[in-house]
C-alpha cells in the first residue's frame, strides 16, 4: 500500500531512532507575548561580549546573555552604509525599515539633513523636507492599549532611545526629539496617543530646558514644566526615583543628568540611579497594565567607552547591562513565572573595532590584583610577557582604530606596564589613529539572545529589520 508523505516521514523518523511525531514548535505553542522587553547594548559587538565574559567570570564562565535559550546573528548594515550608526540600526529594530545613517524612524528615501544652528551654536528645531514617518513598535503598542517605557544610560534624546518614539531626519535634532515626548505640545508625536510614554528614564535634561536656564532649547520652552502640568511625575535623583509609587497610574519622567549619565563605576549613587534600578522601577510601573507593556532598555555607555577606545569602562558597562538583564528576567518571573506571556530580547545595534590579540595565555577573570584580559599579552608556555617585532610588550585587547597609536617604532617608546594598561582610563592602542573619542563602529554581525513567549522564532542569521517582524509575530500583532 502506498504511504502518504506523513506516514513516510514517520517511518523514516522511527528508523533513525527519532520520535515519529514532533511536538508543536515554541513559535506556535506559546500564547502571544503580552509583555515585551527589548534590551539593546549600544556597540556591544561579539568581541566586546567575549572580553566582558572573560573580564567578569573568566574564559569558561557565562554571562546572563550566554544563557538565553534562543539565539541569532543579526546583520546591521543600513540603507546607505556598510557600517551603520545607532540611529539607522535602532530604527530598523523599531520599524522594520532600512533607513539612512543619522535618520530616526523615517522612510528609506529620507535623506539625513542636519539642523541649522542659531548664533549661539544651538541646534534649531527643524522639519524634514523629504520622506515620511514609519510606525514604531512603541506606536503599535500604544494603539493596542499597552504601556510603553524607555530606559537608557545616555540622554533620552540620543539616537537609540529617540528611534523608539520620534521621527526626525537627523539624530542631531535633539530638541525636536524631546518635543516629540510632550503630549499636546508643539512637535508632539501624536501616534503615541493622548498619554504619551508611560516611563522615560535617563539623562538629557538640557534638551528639555531653555537656554535662559542653562539648557539647549532656544525656543524658550520648559518641557519638564509642560509635562508636570499634564500630571506627569518628574524626578531628578535616585532618592526621588526610589520614592515613586509604582502602583500609581501617572506617567513618570526621570532625567538625572544634563547630558549622558556617568559611567557606572564613576556614578554618584545619590544623584544617578543605576541601570538595574531604573529598569526595575520601569517594570514595576508598566506591569500594572493588564493589556501588557513594551519596555526598551539601553546600555548606552558601552558605546561611549568604545568610542574612547577605553576597554575597561566598556567591559564594566557591558557587565552592568548583563546584570540588568538578569535582574529583569528574575523580576518578570515573579510576575509571569514561566514567561508564558513575556518575550525578552537582548542584542546590540552594531559592533566596534575592539579586538582580542592572538594566542594569549588564559587569564581568568579580572581582579584587583590581576588585570586579566585587560593585561599585557603573555606566552602560553612560560607566562612571560610576549614582545612584538619592535621588542615591546603589547596588550591582549586592542582596537582597529582609535586615538592611541605609537608613531614610529614601539620599541623606542616607554614600555607598557601591567599597572598602566589596567588603569580605569587607559586607552588601548589602535592600528589606525583617529581623533580622541572617534574610534568607529564596525560592520560585523551582532549577537541576539531571546527567552520567553515566541523566543523560538529567533534563529540563524537575520537582518535587523527582521527582528521587528519577529517581535510583532510573537506579540500576535
Amino acid at each position: 500500500m502506498r504511504l502518504t508523505l506523513l506516514a513516510a516521514a514517520s517511518a523514516l523518523a522511527v528508523l533513525s531512532g527519532c520520535a515519529s511525531v514532533q511536538p508543536p514548535s515554541q513559535a506556535t505553542a506559546h500564547a502571544p507575548a503580552r509583555n515585551i522587553i527589548f534590551f539593546l547594548g549600544d556597540g556591544m559587538g561579539i568581541n566586546t561580549l567575549t572580553a566582558a565574559r572573560i573580564y567578569a567570570v573568566g574564559e569558561d564562565g557565562e554571562l546572563t546573555l550566554d544563557t538565553l535559550p534562543e539565539s541569532a546573528f543579526v546583520k546591521t548594515f543600513s540603507n546607505d552604509a556598510q557600517v551603520t550608526d545607532s540611529a539607522a540600526s535602532m530604527s530598523a529594530y523599531m520599524t522594520g525599515v532600512k533607513v539612512n545613517n543619522n535618520v530616526l524612524s523615517m522612510s528609506s528615501d529620507t535623506p539625513a539633513s542636519a539642523p541649522a544652528l542659531d548664533a549661539s551654536g544651538n541646534k534649531l528645531a527643524g522639519r524634514c523636507g523629504a520622506g515620511r514617518p514609519v510606525a514604531t513598535l512603541a506606536e503599535l503598542a500604544k494603539q493596542r492599549g499597552m504601556s510603553v517605557g524607555v530606559v537608557t544610560t545616555t540622554r533620552v534624546t540620543d539616537a537609540t532611545p529617540g528611534a523608539v518614539f520620534a521621527h526626525v531626519c537627523h539624530r542631531a535634532m535633539e530638541n525636536d526629539i524631546a518635543a516629540a515626548l510632550v503630549p499636546g505640545g508643539a512637535g508632539y508625536n501624536a501616534a503615541l496617543g493622548a498619554r504619551g510614554l508611560d516611563v522615560l528614564l535617563g539623562g538629557g535634561s538640557d534638551y528639555f530646558t531653555s537656554t535662559a536656564k542653562g539648557g539647549k532649547r532656544s525656543d524658550g520652552r520648559d518641557l519638564l514644566a509642560e509635562l508636570a502640568a499634564q500630571g506627569v511625575r518628574t524626578v531628578s535623583d535616585s532618592a526621588q526615583l526610589n520614592a515613586v509609587d509604582a502602583s500609581a497610574g501617572a506617567p513618570l519622567v526621570g532625567l538625572f543628568a544634563p547630558h549622558d549619565l556617568s559611567f557606572d563605576s564613576m556614578r554618584d549613587a545619590a544623584k544617578q540611579p543605576s541601570l538595574p534600578q531604573m529598569a526595575g522601577k520601569a517594570i514595576g510601573i508598566l506591569a500594572n497594565n493588564p493589556k501588557g507593556f513594551l519596555l526598551v532598555v539601553e546600555g548606552g555607555m558601552i558605546d561611549l567607552a568604545l568610542h574612547n577606545s577605553n576597554a575597561r569602562r566598556a567591559l564594566q558597562e557591558t557587565v552592568v547591562f548583563d546584570n540588568t538583564l538578569k535582574a529583569a528576567i528574575a523580576q518578570m518571573r515573579s510576575i509571569d513565572p514561566d514567561l508564558k506571556n513575556t518575550l525578552i530580547v537582548a542584542t546590540a545595534d552594531h559592533d566596534h573595532s575592539l579586538l582580542l590579540n592572538g594566542y594569549a595565555r588564559r587569564t581568568g577573570k579580572t581582579t584587583p590584583s590581576e588585570p586579566g584580559v585587560l593585561g599585557l599579552m603573555r606566552r602560553v608556555d612560560n607566562n612571560e610577557i610576549k614582545l612584538d617585532a619592535d621588542g615591546a610588550p603589547f596588550t591582549i585587547i586592542g582596537f582597529g582604530n582609535g586615538e592611541h597609536r605609537v608613531q614610529g617604532s614601539r620599541g623606542a617608546a616607554p614600555h607598557l606596564t601591567s599597572a598602566q594598561v589596567s588603569a580605569d582610563d587607559y586607552r588601548q592602542e589602535a592600528v589606525v589613529r583617529t581623533e580622541p573619542g572617534y574610534e568607529t563602529h564596525s560592520g560585523t554581525d551582532v549577537y541576539l539572545g531571546a527567552i520567553g513567549a515566541g523566543a523560538a522564532r529567533f534563529g540563524g542569521t537575520i537582518d535587523n529589520t527582521r527582528v521587528f517582524e519577529l517581535i510583532k509575530a510573537a506579540a500576535g500583532w
